[in-house]
């Protein structure tokens, strides 16, 4: 029994290992693969993949590190310049060969089409010449481009403009998947940089032939536009017409600038004949770009194998070879490493036919849709191309997450006489930069090597000019019903002057270039129009300009772009003033009551304090309680003129007094120099001391109808509308001022200041109180993004910078104004917030004298008790212990005495102070000297 387990157990294991066995037969690599490839053999492109292609089959198949003896059995299908039908069909054709892979299709258009027919039998596209952008895209996962995306294009495109500060753009394009979604990446990197497209000519694919008439038709319309920046995003079919039509027309002189996606530099390196012929004078002056590919020794030996390559397999002769033969060799290589990696992760070509095609069988048909096989394991095949990572012709072919080949980098190119100069490159991560490495940022030389423009010139072009279409710049004039020195009409004309007028017309004639214009008015005449409304007819394309008193504020530099401000306005109050009569107590206006209080005050207080610190010194601080009273006033106030006749002799009075003196130096300057204002400049009084003042209150407040006052007033300051009084004109201004805020009035106007002063010019009755509390100006609105407002911006600093705007201002706005400069409310008394400081100066000194003198007196009184009490003891005196009240008597009577200091010389020759103390308490100096005669005569008998 155990012999036929053993029997079973073996004949298992027999017949599993005849499985693995078979199976491994199964996984080994086939001797064939078939791959497939779609060009159009008579484009430029097409000639020359057809021979990269071929060479890099070849090379694979030649090659016995690669593929493990695996073939490639290349089938090309010629779309003959066709991008719709005959696509499909060749794709199609290729599917029923149990394709496992197909090179290309040459065009976007194309590439759109056959990607749905990739997707649903899972054959990877790899496509060396399709750049739409939007070809990489979830919608076709089988889509692999082995070619830089035009987004890097675009991107690279789009920093050329930045870099030389230009605006507003025209594309010109082919108007299919390519040109449509090429030129769309472009505008949104032109977003990006506050820049964008202002007109895009859309031309008619045709696979036949160029239609000259509509390409003409474009250009002169593109001519009589603002804009002279054009990119020119084509086919090179389409663009050499395109050039030598322009030039035809005028359009590649100075002035123009002409930027060419890389369709330029393919056709001129695939004909370099090019290069002899009249039609390098098409395109003088032109920025194009090329794919940068570094140079590497596989890259030479190709080079170098090309013209053999070029002669052998094309009948008209060699030609040139282009960026896209590179890539569609690295194509063919990047596609058998990963079938290399395929099948030795046991990959298999299986295919299954797609019953949703049985339907489409036909008797007789050539194209058998029924047969086409879907690739079973297409999705493996397909990351193992996305996990490629080698070096080919054109460098490092690795891909990105979103599939596109990582590290793009384009070369900056300039056709200049009968070659091209490379003048910088432009790199995904760097920019632009002039040399070919990646630069670091510490010393990279950002931006481009010089430019030769068209019309053989190196200075970059302002990049546009104003439309030569005939057409009359539409300036919008508020027709203004109140101060006409501003803005005002000529009765019976459509002619505008006034201050605003002549500054724009002065810096229009400053501008290199004429601007045909015309002013309409905005208003009915008979109220001021609202300044936000003629700005929205600017958005709305009614008006090119507005000229006028037009304050720039946040809100309005979100809808139009102005200029530089020519005037300073910002907002003041005026309110009525009174004259303030001088009188015999003038001259103690400088000082507010509370100053004059504290400033005596501490005259007394440092009075006092010297009195205390030279008293036991000084002899001219002793004397009788009423000598040194009056000795303390006249010193105190004496020293505000210097003219104090005692002398301090103690260390911590002359210090004390020092600082007291910077003080009153101080205090006396500013009390002259207010005084001086008072008495020289005529004086006007208000209630209202400023916007703060009449914010806080609840008195009403008049304001110009249809300024932004009114939403400043109740945004920033949150007064509330009730408050608020729109007035039309300067006569309604002087009523509802003179009626006041009691008679239905208002109690002050806020406005601009510039409108205020030509208003107080004749009306001396009311006054600017407070300072101006918003700092705004005056300028001209245009559209957004305008370079008119730019040029009229430089043109405004010029006039400046010349004095010109300041004669246009004398001219229109300087009146004899009553004391306007005196209009100014308020004397600016001196408070005592304003010395503060000196004060607590003072006080501290005081202070720390007076506990320096304290703790000195006390250590003195201490010795000289302690001495007392020794003598006493020593003439045999009955002493007892003072009493507390004893000692402080005696601490004051101690203080009061007088001391005399002088210094002698000991025999060493250092200075010695001999002190002699006075002891002032007479009844104590009377008893020791009572006791010492009865102790003398005592000894003496």
């Amino acid at each position: 029994m155990s012999k036929d387990w053993v029997l079973i157990v073996f004949v298992i294991f027999v017949s599993s290992s005849g499985i693995l066995f078979s199976n491994n037969v199964c996984a080994k690599p086939p001797p064939n693969v078939n791959i497939g490839a779609i060009l159009a053999l008579n484009s430029t492109i097409g000639k020359v993949a057809k021979i990269a292609i071929e060479a890099a089959v070849n090379d694979v198949n030649s090659d016995s590190t690669i593929l493990s003896g695996t073939k490639l059995n290349i089938s090309m299908q010629d779309t003959k310049l066709s991008t719709g039908f005959l696509g499909i069909i060749d794709s199609l054709l290729l599917m029923e060969k149990d394709t496992a892979a197909i090179i290309g299709p040459q065009y976007s258009v194309m590439a759109h089409v056959i990607s749905h027919i990739a997707n649903e039998m899972q054959v990877p596209l790899l496509s060396f010449a399709a750049t739409d952008p939007t070809l990489t895209s979830l919608q076709f996962p089988y889509f692999v481009r082995t070619t830089q995306s035009d987004l890097y294009q675009m991107s690279a495109v789009a920093d050329i403009i930045d870099q030389f500060q230009w605006r507003d753009v025209i594309a010109i394009f082919i108007d299919d998947d390519h040109g449509r979604n090429g030129v769309a990446a472009l505008g949104d990197k032109l977003a990006e940089k506050r820049c964008k497209i202002s007109h895009k000519a859309a031309l008619k694919p045709d696979d036949t032939n160029v239609n000259k008439e509509e390409i003409n038709s474009a250009l002169v319309k593109i001519a009589l536009m603002e804009s002279r920046v054009i990119v020119l995003h084509i086919y090179p079919s389409f663009g050499l017409e395109v050039l030598h039509i322009a030039q035809s027309l005028g359009m590649m002189v100075s002035g123009y600038v002409w930027i060419v996606t890389d369709w330029l530099t393919t056709a001129l390196d695939s004909d370099p004949s090019l290069a002899t012929t009249s039609i390098m004078n098409d395109m003088q002056g032109v920025i194009t770009l090329r794919m940068h590919t570094p140079d590497s020794r596989i890259k030479s030996n190709f080079e170098s194998r090309w013209p053999k390559l070029a002669h052998q397999n094309n009948d008209e002769g060699p030609f040139g070879l282009n960026i896209f033969g590179l890539y569609a060799y690295d194509t063919v290589w990047t596609l058998a490493y990963a079938l290399d990696a395929f099948f030795r992760s046991g990959g298999t070509l299986k295919f299954s036919n797609d019953s949703s095609l049985n339907t489409l069988r036909g008797d007789g048909d050539t194209l058998h849709l029924d047969t086409m096989g879907m690739f079973l394991n297409g999705s493996m095949l397909l990351q193992k191309i996305l996990e490629v990572n080698r070096t080919g012709l054109t460098g490092r072919v690795e891909f990105s997450q979103d599939g596109n080949l990582m590290n793009p980098s384009y070369e900056i190119i300039n056709v200049i006489g009968t070659g091209v100069r490379r003048i910088g490159f432009w790199s995904n991560s760097s920019g632009l930069h002039t040399g070919e490495q990646v630069p670091n940022h510490g010393n990279s030389s950002e931006g481009l090597y010089g430019v030769i423009w068209p019309g053989q010139t190196t200075q970059t072009p302002r990049g546009w000019v104003f439309a030569n279409n005939g057409k009359q710049l539409r300036i919008g004039v508020p027709l203004r019903v109140s101060y006409h020195e501003f803005v005002s009409r000529t009765e019976g004309t459509d002619k505008f002057s006034g201050y605003c007028i002549d500054v724009f017309t002065a810096a229009l004639e400053l501008l290199p270039y004429p601007v045909p214009n015309k002013f309409i008015p905005f208003g009915d005449g008979k109220t001021n129009p609202l300044n936000s409304l003629l700005l929205q007819r600017v958005t709305l394309g009614e008006f090119d300009a507005v000229v006028g008193d037009i304050t720039i504020t946040t809100n309005r530099t979100k809808i139009v772009d102005f200029t530089q401000p020519y005037i300073e306005s910002g907002l003041v109050v005026v309110a009525p003033i009174r004259k303030m009569k001088s009188n015999a107590w003038a001259f103690l206006r400088p000082f507010t009551p509370m100053m004059w209080l504290v400033t005596g005050m501490f005259f007394l207080a440092v009075g006092a304090v010297v009195w205390i610190l030279e008293r036991r010194l000084n002899d001219d601080f002793r004397g009788t309680p009423r000598r040194q009273f009056v000795t303390i006033i006249w010193f105190s106030f004496s020293t505000l003129f210097f003219a104090h006749r005692e002398k301090t002799v103690s260390t911590l009075g002359r210090l004390v007094l020092i600082i007291w003196l910077f003080v009153v130096l101080i205090l006396n300057s500013s009390y002259i120099a207010s005084l001086t204002s008072i008495l020289t400049v005529e004086q006007l009084s208000s209630p209202i001391k400023g916007i703060e003042s009449l914010a806080t209150s609840n008195e009403r407040i008049g304001y110009l109808r249809g300024s932004f006052a009114e939403n400043y007033l109740t945004d920033e300051l949150n007064i509330h509308r009730s408050r608020l009084v729109p007035l039309n004109d300067p006569s309604e201004y002087e009523k509802a001022l003179k009626d006041g805020a009691a008679n239905g009035g208002v109690a002050a106007i806020i406005d601009e200041r510039a409108y205020m002063e030509l208003f107080l010019a004749t009306r001396c009755e009311f006054g600017i109180v407070g300072q101006e509390f918003t700092k705004m100006g005056w300028g001209f609105a245009f559209p957004r993004d305008s370079p008119l407002a730019i040029d009229m911006s430089t043109a405004i600093l010029k006039l400046s910078e010349n004095g010109d705007l300041q004669r246009i201002h004398d001219k229109w706005l300087t009146r004899s104004a009553c004391s306007s400069e005196g209009a100014k409310q308020g004397i600016d008394r001196l408070e005592t917030k304003s010395f503060w400081g000196l004060f607590l100066l003072i006080g501290i000194a005081c202070f720390i004298a007076l506990l320096c003198h304290v703790i000195r007196m006390t250590y003195r009184f201490k010795r000289h008790y302690s001495n007392n009490t020794t003598s006493n003891d020593n003439l045999g005196g009955s002493s007892s212990s003072s009493s507390r009240s004893s000692r402080i008597k005696s601490f004051f009577s101690f203080v009061n005495g007088r001391e005399e200091e002088e210094e002698m010389e000991d025999k060493n020759g250092k200075k010695r102070r001999r002190k002699d103390n006075r002891v002032a308490h007479e009844g104590e100096v009377s008893t020791l000297h009572d006791s010492n005669v009865s102790i003398h005569v005592e000894n003496g008998a």
